[in-house]
C-alpha cells in the first residue's frame, strides 16, 4: 500500500499510478487518497471536471496544506497568553504550497480531507485554522495506529474544535475559577510573605482537574490518583479534594503536632498527601488520593502508577477503565527530570501499565530563574511524550474553555485506547518561584507583561458578561459568596490549636500499626512445618505433562528435588520455597527488577519457558487451589522509576508482599532519591506506612566493589526511629 506524505511535493506519476491502482482496488490505497479519489471522481461525474484540466494538480496542493495544518498547526497557534510565538520556516501561507489568493474563491473536492465537504479554498483555510491553530494545538500525526489518527481527526473537527457549553457549564466553570482566584488572593493578603507556591497564572489547573474528574466519573472512572510538586498544591487540595479551608489556613501558623511523643516530625503543608472521596455534578462517588511529595519535583511520578496499579489489581480485578492517574509537571522539571522518561516508558509495558496517565504540564515558561531556552533543546517541554506516540495538546491557559474542552477531549481518548496523554497548559507565574522572591532580576521584560496582564477569572467573567451569559450582579455576587466563606474558614481556623496530619492512605493501613521498638529486638516466629516444605517441593520441581523445557532447565529442576531428600538446600530452593509458602497462606506476591524471572545469578527460574513455543509456566502459580498468586516481571532497565513504582504499589496493598530486586546489590543507587526521600523517611514526614522488600543480592566472584557489596553503610546512616530492617 503507498503511503505518500503531504507533506512533500506531490509526484504526478505517483498520483497517477496510485489512481490506477485505486480502480483495481479501491482498498487497496490509503484510505486518505480513496476518500480523494471517490471525491474527485464524484466531481468528473457531477461538475464536468476532465481529468486531464488544471484542477487535477491543484486538488492535490490544496491536499498538502490540509496535511501541513495537521502536520505543523501547532506551531502557529495563539496558545501563549503572555509572549509572542517563536518564529517557525515554513509557515502556512498559500504561495508555499502553489496556490494564491486568486484561488480562494474556487471549489476544491479536497475539502474532503477534512470533513467540510467540496468547498471554496477561503472556507477550507477558515476550517483548518479554527481546528488547528487557535487557542489549542495538537500534534497527533505521529502515531502509527490509523484507527487513533482518525478518531482525534474527526473529533478535532466536531464544532471546528470550538469548545460549545450551555448556560449552567459556563456558570460552573466560573465558580470554580473564581474559587481558583480568591483562594490565592486570600491567602496573599492574610499570611504576606509566607510561602505557599501560588497558583496564580495557572489557575485554569482548577478547572482542568475538575473537567478531569467529571468527565472521567461519567465514562467509568471511580478511582484518580494524583501526583503534583509544591506549586499550586494547596489549591489543589482546596477546590478539588475539599480538603477544609481552615485546616490549610491553621496550617500557616506554627504549632505542635499532635502526639507529639510519637517523635512525628511532619513535612511543610505544600508536601502533604490527601484522599477523599467526593461526589461529582452526576451524582457519582470518585475516590481523589494526592501522594505526598519532596522537593524533588517529578519524583512521586512512579509512585503515583504503583498506586493506581495496586487499586487496578487488587480492587477492580484489573479493570483499568476504573482507575486513572493524572500527573501535573512543570514545564522546566518534565524537560530536564530523566524520571519522567523512565515512567513515559512504562506506560505499555505489562507489569507496570496503567490504563494510561493523564499528563498536564502547568507550563510557566520559567523555571526557578531559567528561560525555557536555557532549560530544554526540544521545542516542547513536552515531547517525551512523542517516545510511546502520545497525543499533545498545547492549549492557552488565559481560555478556561478551551482548556475544559481540550481535557473532556483527552479523557475520552485514555478511557477508548488506554494510552497516556499529554496537556501543556500554557500560563504565567505571576510572582518569582516563591512569593518573596524578585523575578524581574532574570526576566524583567516578562514581569512587565505579566504584571498589567489580568487573571484568568477576570478574562472570563468579562467574556460572560459581555455575550450576555451572566448579569453583573451575579458575578459579584458569587465573588462575595466565596469571600464570605473563606473568612469564616479563617475564624475557625484560629481555634485549631495543634497541627494534625492523618496517615496516607489511612484507610488502607487501619488495621496495621506502626513499628515499636520491641519489634527491632528479636525476629518473629516464621517456621513452616518440613511436610509442607516437601510438599510445596514437590510442587515447584516437577515437570508438567506434556511440556518440554530446555535440557539444562529440566536438570536443574531434578537437581533441585534431590536437594529436597538430601536436606541440603542451595540458595534459589530455599528462596522458593519461603515464596511458596507465603501463597499457600493466601498471601499474594508481587516482585519486580531487572531480570528477576531467571535471577541474575540465575538461581531463581521463577518463569519457565517451553523449548519449542516459548509459552511460560510458574511453578509458584500451581501449588494448590486455595492459594494465592505471584506476579512477577522483568523490569526496563531502570532502578529509580521501577523501586518508585514498587513503592507506590506496597503503599496502596499492605496484605501483598510487595518486591523489588537490584540486579546486583548496589545498583539501587540509580535509585537513591527514592530511598532517602521516601522509603526511609516517609513515616516520619507524613505517617505513610510500607512492607516494600528490597534485595540486594551480591556474590564474591572476583568482579571488584562494583557486584560485591550491597552498600549497607548507606541504609545505616539511614536508620533511625525504627524506620526500616536492614537484614
Amino acid at each position: 500500500m503507498d503511503n505518500l506524505s503531504f507533506l512533500s511535493n506531490t509526484d504526478p506519476n505517483t498520483v497517477d499510478r496510485m489512481y490506477a491502482q485505486y480502480k483495481q482496488d479501491a482498498n487497496s490505497v490509503d484510505v486518505s487518497w480513496k476518500k480523494f479519489f471517490e471525491g474527485f471522481e464524484f466531481a468528473q461525474t457531477n461538475y464536468n471536471v476532465e481529468e486531464g484540466s488544471t484542477m487535477m494538480p491543484k486538488e492535490f496542493k490544496v491536499i498538502n496544506l490540509i496535511e501541513a495544518y495537521r502536520h505543523r498547526g501547532h506551531l502557529f497557534t495563539k496558545t501563549n497568553p503572555v509572549r509572542e510565538r517563536r518564529p517557525y520556516a515554513p509557515d502556512l501561507t498559500l504561495e508555499n504550497f502553489g496556490l494564491s489568493s486568486a484561488d480562494l474563491e474556487t471549489v476544491f473536492q479536497a475539502g474532503e480531507q477534512c470533513g467540510v465537504g467540496p468547498a471554496k479554498l477561503k472556507d477550507i483555510i477558515k476550517h483548518l485554522d479554527l481546528v488547528y491553530c487557535q487557542h489549542i494545538g495538537v500534534e497527533f500525526v505521529y502515531m502509527r495506529e490509523p484507527e487513533k489518527v482518525e478518531w482525534l481527526r474527526k473529533r478535532l473537527h466536531v464544532n471546528s474544535n470550538t469548545p460549545t457549553f450551555s448556560h449552567d457549564e459556563k456558570l460552573s466553570i466560573l465558580k470554580k475559577l473564581s474559587k481558583a482566584v480568591n483562594f490565592e488572593n486570600f491567602l496573599h493578603t492574610r499570611f504576606p510573605g509566607q510561602k505557599r507556591f501560588s497558583l496564580e497564572g495557572g489557575e485554569t489547573l482548577i478547572p482542568a482537574l475538575d473537567a478531569a474528574v467529571e468527565a472521567g466519573a461519567d465514562l467509568g472512572i471511580e478511582n484518580f490518583v494524583m501526583g503534583m510538586a509544591h506549586r499550586g498544591r494547596l489549591n489543589v487540595l482546596a477546590n478539588i479534594f475539599k480538603k477544609p479551608y481552615q485546616e490549610i489556613f491553621s496550617e500557616f501558623v506554627a504549632k505542635d503536632y499532635e502526639n507529639d511523643e510519637d517523635y512525628f516530625d511532619g513535612d511543610v503543608k505544600y508536601h502533604l498527601g490527601f484522599d477523599k472521596i467526593v461526589d461529582t455534578d452526576s451524582r457519582k462517588k470518585v475516590s481523589l488520593s494526592l501522594c505526598p511529595n519532596p522537593s524533588h519535583l517529578e519524583a512521586v511520578d512512579p509512585v503515583v502508577l504503583g498506586i493506581a496499579r495496586s487499586r487496578i489489581d487488587q480492587e477492580f480485578n484489573g479493570d483499568d477503565s476504573k482507575v486513572c492517574p493524572i500527573l501535573i509537571h512543570g514545564d522546566a522539571a518534565i524537560a530536564g527530570q530523566g524520571i519522567v522518561y523512565e515512567v513515559v516508558q512504562m506506560a505499555g509495558l505489562d507489569g507496570y501499565k496503567t490504563g494510561g496517565t493523564i499528563h498536564i504540564v502547568v507550563n510557566n515558561q520559567v523555571g526557578f530563574t531559567t528561560n525555557y531556552t536555557d532549560a530544554r533543546t526540544s521545542t516542547y517541554c513536552t515531547d517525551v511524550g512523542k517516545v510511546t506516540l502520545s497525543p499533545i495538546f498545547h492549549v492557552n491557559g488565559d481560555d478556561v474553555e478551551a482548556v475544559v474542552h481540550t481535557v473532556r477531549m483527552a479523557m475520552e481518548f485514555r478511557q477508548k485506547y488506554k494510552q497516556d496523554v499529554f496537556i501543556d497548559l500554557l500560563c504565567y507565574r505571576k510572582y518569582g518561584h516563591n512569593e518573596g522572591d524578585e523575578p524581574k532580576f532574570t526576566q524583567p521584560i516578562l514581569y512587565k507583561e505579566i504584571a498589567k496582564h489580568k487573571n484568568t477569572k477576570e478574562l472570563y467573567q468579562a467574556q460572560l458578561l459581555a455575550n450576555g451569559s451572566i448579569k453583573k450582579e451575579e458575578a459579584e455576587q458569587q465573588d462575595e459568596t466565596i469571600k464570605a466563606v473563606l473568612s469564616a474558614e479563617f475564624d475557625e481556623s484560629k481555634k485549631i490549636k495543634s497541627a494534625q496530619v492523618l496517615p496516607y492512605l489511612k484507610k488502607e493501613w487501619e488495621n496495621f500499626r506502626q513499628s515499636i521498638s520491641s519489634d527491632f529486638d528479636a525476629s518473629p516466629q516464621t517456621g513452616v512445618a518440613a511436610k509442607t516444605l516437601l510438599a510445596l517441593g514437590d510442587k515447584l520441581t516437577n515437570i508438567p505433562e506434556g511440556k518440554k523445557f530446555f535440557r539444562k532447565l529440566e536438570k536443574i529442576l531434578k537437581d533441585r528435588a534431590q536437594m529436597l531428600k538430601d536436606d541440603k538446600l542451595d540458595w534459589g530452593v530455599a528462596e522458593l520455597l519461603a515464596y511458596a509458602s507465603i501463597l499457600a497462606e493466601g498471601n499474594p506476591i508481587r516482585f519486580s527488577g531487572q531480570d528477576v524471572e531467571r535471577g541474575t545469578f540465575s538461581h531463581r527460574h521463577a518463569v519457565v519457558k517451553v523449548e519449542d513455543s516459548e509459552e511460560e509456566f510458574i511453578h509458584l502459580n500451581n501449588l494448590g487451589v486455595d492459594q494465592a498468586q505471584i506476579s512477577i516481571y522483568n523490569s526496563l532497565l531502570s532502578e529509580y522509576g521501577v523501586l518508585g513504582f514498587e513503592y507506590g504499589y506496597s503503599l496502596a496493598t499492605p496484605k501483598t508482599l510487595t518486591i523489588w530486586e537490584a540486579q546486583f546489590g548496589d545498583f539501587f543507587n540509580g535509585a537513591q532519591i527514592m530511598i532517602d526521600q521516601f522509603i526511609s523517611a516517609a513515616e516520619d514526614k507524613w505517617k505513610s506506612q510500607s512492607g516494600l522488600v528490597m534485595l540486594l543480592p551480591h556474590g564474591f566472584e572476583g568482579m571488584g566493589a562494583e557486584h560485591s557489596s550491597a552498600r549497607l553503610e548507606r541504609f545505616l546512616t539511614l536508620s533511625a526511629q525504627h524506620n526500616w530492617q536492614i537484614i
